[in-house]
């Protein structure tokens, strides 16, 4: 088994390094800057799906499995951000209780500030600054996703949608949306009338 303290992240340089790039911070450019040029490659897998289908849950797991590989593992979940305060609740960490307390894993709340599409203004430059730091791996859960939030799609190597059944019919599923840009699908089945 992989020593897990040999070269775990440096969570306090790696969360002041992310406020710096999130709030544009002086020398937020620079960082921006360095880690497009170093050009290190860390997959991002991006985790999308509507609210309540177990995506936290899933990223949880995943970054637990992948940490006990050997990998240093950066969870980057973004919430949504209040139309009329701006501000955010930032919990789905809380939902990762496993992952956040892994030595070998970074779990980072991210607001969208606003921004359409299932993700923040600043997450592609985050998860170039990630993998500039030396991570692994980059799991990128957006927020509870609706048909037309496909920028993950973007950001992503690989994209797995979660749904729960029963959402809607075949005319639904036609309409497609975020359910095309997905490499990979998860249903979780929900408890009905005392049966799993």
């Amino acid at each position: 088994m992989p020593d897990l303290k040999s070269d775990a992240p440096d969570i306090r340089h790696t969360a002041r390094t992310i406020s710096a790039v999130e709030n544009r911070s002086e020398g937020a450019d620079e960082i921006i800057r360095n880690a497009y040029r170093m050009a290190r490659y860390a997959p991002v897998i991006g985790v999308t799906g509507p609210p309540g289908a177990g995506k936290s849950t899933l990223l949880d797991r995943l970054a637990v499995h992948w940490a006990e590989q050997g990998e240093t593992v950066a969870v980057l979940a973004v919430d949504p951000s209040s139309p009329f305060t701006g501000g955010a609740v930032l919990g789905d960490r809380y939902r990762m209780e496993h992952a956040a307390s892994h030595p070998r894993v970074f779990v980072r709340s991210l607001a969208s500030r606003g921004q359409l599409g299932g993700l923040g203004n600043t997450t592609t430059d985050i998860a170039a600054v990630l993998g500039s730091l030396g991570f692994d791996r980059i799991l990128l859960e957006t927020v509870g996703a609706g048909q037309a939030d496909i920028s993950v799609a973007a950001v992503a190597d690989a994209v797995m949608v979660v749904t729960v059944p029963g959402l809607g019919d075949h005319i639904q599923a036609a309409k497609a949306g975020i359910l095309e840009i997905g490499d990979l699908y998860e249903g979780f089945a929900t408890e009905r009338r005392g049966e799993v």
